[in-house]
């Protein structure tokens, strides 16, 4: 408790609520879905929609462009990385979809992944494997729960065109071992592709001490950017091996009518059109994280969680089902008898926002822990000991009218 108090008075919890509009309106606990922007994003999207009102939107976006760049260098500091090597996107599905299709996948090519992988994920591995018969191989759990290493450096013994991991998985609050994870891609010279959606914001990321190859971002969740905005990360040297799955006139130049010349860094993955504010809003979020300290935010997140669960742990017929050595801000779990849709509406009646997870957003996990679906509760900074207290009354009043 001692550590948790300091965390508390470190962090100025009265100044992130103030410039947190959504903070007056409701307990927000549903950060790994969308979490609550702050003014000053807010601000920056609007400012740039009324520019386009007033002048059209290619004029806007040319008086903005000072705005627009400014997105790349938050990021490229965000992640550690040169500003060449990140693309803007419309979402973390298309910045991965972008990369991981530009692979260029044969017969018998390994694409080894983890057992909680994402179901977007997981489709489009099952469709290259049902294209170019690469094939598919999950690397077991270790006793946390979470990627074993040992099991991959065997599965490593032979080789394999890509490890694909998701660092923070959907359904729950374990943080996979990313860094080592790239030390034995690193040694194995194997392409590492990191799903990084659930922990760029909520904890501080840098390329360069994972080790990663490609890492795909959204910044609506942690990040507190506004939807539809995401992040590409492409490692300089692995750029000449991957051609975009389609290209346009923003990604390529067409300079002969029968060639083209492809981008030379990682803005090949992007496209001409562009959601202009909320790109802007995008690095706005970014420079606010930044501001805050990625490892305050982490420390403080982290505490937040680990007070959720213990008190979820106390309460009668509920079961923390979250897995993991190391744990983040996402908590997950389940009550008996009381389907997690119903919870999470009767939360969101009292103004409590939560969500669920289903069988089939990482179905190899919940399959093999037979849960057909749990409720998600994820905090962030902002939120506040008296907000979980308040959670927790709320839940224990919905078991005790719903409990034989």
């Amino acid at each position: 408790m001692k550590d948790k108090r300091k965390i508390e008075t470190s962090f100025d919890i009265d100044r992130a609520r103030r410039q947190t509009p959504g903070c007056r309106e409701v307990i927000h606990l549903n950060n790994a879905g969308a979490s609550l922007m702050p003014r000053c994003v807010i601000d920056s999207v609007k400012d740039h929609l009324e520019l386009e009102t007033m002048m059209g939107g290619y004029e806007a976006a040319d008086r903005a462009k000072g705005k627009i760049e400014f997105t790349y260098d938050a990021a490229s500091k965000l992640l550690n990385c040169d500003r060449d090597e990140i693309a803007v996107v419309e979402n973390a599905t298309r910045a991965w979809d972008m990369v991981f299709y530009s692979i260029p996948f044969s017969r018998g090519d390994r694409i080894l992944t983890s057992v909680s992988e994402y179901a977007s994920n997981f489709i489009a591995y099952l469709q290259v494997a049902k294209k170019t018969g690469a094939e598919i191989e999950v690397v077991p759990n270790d006793e946390y729960g979470q990627v074993s290493l040992s099991a991959l450096a065997r599965m490593l013994e032979k080789p394999a065109k890509l490890i694909s991991i998701t660092h923070v998985p959907t359904n729950g609050g374990l943080v996979n071992p990313a860094a080592e994870i790239g030390k034995l891609a690193k040694e194995a010279r194997v392409m590492y592709l990191l799903d990084a959606c659930q922990s760029v914001g909520q904890m501080p990321i840098d390329v360069q001490y994972i080790g990663c190859d490609l890492l795909s971002a959204t910044g609506r969740k942690f990040l507190r950017a506004p939807r539809g905005t995401g992040l590409l990360y492409v490692r300089r040297d692995a750029l000449e091996k991957l051609e975009p799955p389609f290209l346009d006139l923003h990604a390529a130049t067409w300079v002969k009518k029968d060639r083209y010349t492809i981008r030379e860094n990682a803005r090949r993955f992007e496209n001409w059109e562009s959601y202009v504010a909320g790109k802007i809003g995008l690095g706005t979020a970014i420079d606010y994280a930044l501001g805050w300290d990625l490892e305050k935010i982490r420390l403080r997140v982290s505490a937040l969680a680990a007070e959720l669960r213990r008190r979820l742990r106390k309460m009668p017929h509920v079961t923390v089902q979250d897995l993991g050595e190391v744990l983040c801000g996402i908590v997950s779990f389940t009550v008996e008898g009381i389907d997690p849709g119903f919870i999470q509406q009767k939360l969101r009646d009292k103004r409590i926002n939560v969500s669920v997870s289903l069988f089939n957003y990482t179905l190899l996990d919940m399959a093999s822990r037979k849960l057909p679906s749990l409720v998600r509760a994820s905090v962030h900074y902002f939120n506040t000991e008296r907000e979980i207290d308040r959670f927790v009354f709320e839940l224990e009043s919905i078991i005790s009218m719903e409990s034989p």
